[in-house]
């Protein structure tokens, strides 16, 4: 959910930085590796479909 939050919110190209709470250090290196994983377009079209996700709204990698 993490990953998905992070690139969702940076999929908007008016959206330049997103800045997470890290509540200790080691929070940044998962937040790092959550912009590295690949969440599957699936999860994104079952977003769309369900309407959890305006159509107009961008997504990663171009759903």
């Amino acid at each position: 959910m993490k990953a998905a939050g992070l690139q969702f919110a940076l999929a908007n190209p008016a959206v330049v930085a997103v800045i997470p709470g890290a509540s200790k250090p080691g929070r940044v290196e998962e937040d790092r590796a959550a912009l590295q994983e690949t969440v599957p377009k699936a999860f994104w079209r079952e977003l769309r479909e369900a309407r959890l996700v305006d159509p107009a709204a961008p997504l990663p990698f171009g759903v």
